[in-house]
């Protein structure tokens, strides 16, 4: 049987309300939704999504978090710092809409801030709000020209509790995953060559070159993207980002791929979205789209949503299938 006609079975109904759009979208199905709850998440498929999971443990910890981040708001609600933690604390549960009503309401007291603007960008893309999100990021990138560049504090620590990203990688960082996500891949090109500027240190750089060596592939500048790869190797100081290196040795030949699919997708253990999107894309680059796509749909399996692997498999499978059905 046809592999792609097999993979319509289980996912036409996803593709229910889909038609294309030629025009500022390129090669990418945008989804027609009707009479959707605001107070709900949709994939690019127009699916509702599930509520995010996580442990009791981890859930009672960031409850306390949130709660102290809006008693702190609400003692001093015209503090740009308590704002864009409030945010960020409601985020990390999984209330990315609140999050995001959080950053609008302080952006009207802080209409030039590009930090409330990057953190909206984010959840604007959690949230497949892309073109919203791609809006915000323009602004943030403007209004951050001039300022200082500051270390962003983690909201949640890595294993040295030492912050890597800075404010100027983080909104260049996302801005071109935005336009990845649309399939504006030379208007991602170009914010990633930008935050190759700010990514100052070794985890900042592999997860830049990774989604930079990635759009390289998908226009076909394979030169361009194999420099990417000449100084990748394993003893690169990684704090955070080691799926990220992963892949790029994947795709410099020093890592298998049998590897790292095991470790994307281990038997009876939890998927990882980011690396199985890496994976898929491997495939995808040697020409074996049937795995390819059949990689992006067992990604969907993950309760991982938010994962920026887990919604580029999304934005994959509306190219593959494209089925327009009114």
């Amino acid at each position: 049987m046809n592999f792609r006609i097999t993979l319509f079975i289980p996912i036409i109904v996803l593709f229910s309300c889909q038609q294309t759009n030629n025009a500022g979208n390129e090669g990418k199905t945008a989804v027609v939704h009707q009479d959707r709850d605001p107070s709900k998440v949709y994939n690019l498929m127009g699916e509702e999504l599930p509520p995010v999971q996580m442990t009791e443990e981890t859930r009672r910890k960031y409850e306390e978090n949130l709660q102290k981040a809006r008693s702190d708001y609400e003692a001093n609600p015209d503090s740009l710092e308590l704002i864009i933690w409030y945010g960020r604390r409601l985020a990390y549960l999984g209330r990315y809409l609140e999050a995001i009503q959080v950053y609008t309401a302080g952006l009207e007291k802080f209409p030039t801030s590009h930090r409330l603007r990057r953190h909206r960008g984010h959840r604007y893309i959690t949230t497949r709000q892309l073109a919203k999100a791609v809006d915000d990021f323009e602004m943030a990138a403007f209004y951050a020209v001039n300022a200082e560049n500051a270390i962003e504090p983690d909201g949640l620590p890595n294993k040295l509790n030492k912050p890597l990203g800075n404010d100027k990688f983080n909104i260049w960082y996302h801005y071109g995953l935005a336009h990845y996500l649309n399939g504006r891949y030379d208007k991602a090109i170009s914010a990633y060559r930008k935050c190759m500027e700010f990514s100052n240190n070794d985890d900042l750089l592999t997860a830049t070159s990774y989604w930079l060596y990635m759009t390289y592939k998908k226009i076909g500048n394979a030169d361009l993207a194999d420099q990417l790869l000449a100084d990748v190797n394993s003893k690169m100081t990684i704090i955070e980002n080691d799926a990220y290196l992963d892949l790029l040795l994947l795709f410099n030949g020093q890592m298998k791929v049998d590897k790292l699919y095991k470790k994307a997708f281990p038997e009876g253990g939890t998927i990882d979205p980011t690396l199985g999107y890496g994976v898929g894309n491997w495939y995808q680059q040697q020409g074996n789209t049937e795995k390819a796509n059949e990689i992006f749909l067992k990604i969907l399996e993950s309760p991982s949503w938010g994962s920026f692997g887990y919604i580029a498999a999304e934005a994959e499978l509306t190219t593959a299938f494209p089925v327009p059905i009114s």
